[in-house]
């Protein structure tokens, strides 16, 4: 039998746990500010997370995290760590709809779980992840602006075309879509969603997904169809990385797939350069 629970090196994490999980999330802060971002905003208690984080303890000492929410997100994870990881996921069973994170930590976790968990949906091996600290390179769109809570239904289709592009599956399939519109509505909100809209349609769309440690990072970035290749991409980009600065912090991220390579161009241009690598598995 294995050891009880509470005498496991892998623990339930608590805000107890904060000060050690902050310090641990400082490392980092580029790869780490998606797990950074949520404790930073709800602490480590699982009702109000919305998720459990995990905490591998080495001689009384929190050496590494895993975030078991609806992505499975390890942070700071060797081998060892992984290993007992993968076996609390395991026991629990999945209740995530990805695995994310640093691409050699999330390569060993699936190989623990896949026997398991598998097959995947998709495995996205190798997701650059970028960032910039400097003022764009290119000069931005200056009409891309925040979105306005009014604008809620113009944005929606931009929305869900970018989700169903980027992840494989519509988010509107489980719920009609109630849950992904009050995550949109809560971007817009928040004053983390940014858009070029003209004549009542969006032309250019992103988020800013999380916010932490002097870092934030940028999520669907959307172009309309007809209208890319012709530099838009990029332009709105310049501008989301302009006014993100201004609003929330000095660096901005983002990662992005290593097949996509027009966005990897135009993230180029915009000044980006190359941080660390993620991988996603998707079910």
């Amino acid at each position: 039998m294995g050891l009880p629970l509470r005498s496991s090196p892998v623990r339930l994490l608590d805000d107890r746990d904060l000060p050690a999980v902050r310090q641990l999330l400082a490392r980092d802060p580029v790869t780490d500010v998606f797990v950074a971002s949520r404790v930073e905003a709800c602490g480590l208690d699982p009702w109000r997370l919305g998720a459990e984080v995990w905490g591998h303890v080495v001689d009384g000492r929190i050496a590494a995290l895993c975030y078991s929410g609806a992505n499975l997100w390890p942070v700071g994870a060797g081998p060892a760590s992984v290993r007992l990881f993968a076996e609390r996921a395991r026991r629990a069973g999945r209740r995530c709809s990805s695995i994310v994170g640093e691409a050699s930590s999330v390569a060993e976790l699936w190989r623990h779980l896949e026997p398991t968990w598998g097959p995947a949906r998709e495995v996205r091996g190798e997701q650059p992840l970028l960032a910039i600290e400097t003022a764009p390179l290119i000069a931005p769109d200056r009409h891309v602006r925040l979105v306005r809570p009014d604008e809620l239904d113009i944005l929606m289709p931009a929305s869900i075309a970018m989700f169903t592009e980027e992840i494989g599956v519509s988010p509107i399939l489980a719920d009609g879509g109630a849950l992904y519109r009050a995550r949109v509505a809560e971007f817009v909100g928040q004053r983390r969603s940014f858009a070029r809209i003209e004549d009542g349609r969006v032309l250019f769309k992103a988020e800013i997904g999380a916010v932490a440690g002097g870092v934030c990072q940028v999520q669907g970035v959307w172009v309309a169809p007809e209208l890319r290749g012709r530099g838009l991409g990029a332009a709105g980009t310049a501008s989301v990385v302009a006014l993100a600065q201004a609003m929330f912090a000095p660096v901005v991220s983002l990662y992005v797939n290593d097949f996509n390579l027009p966005a990897r161009r135009a993230y180029e241009r915009v000044g980006f350069r190359r941080a660390g690598t993620f991988a996603s598995i998707l079910f």
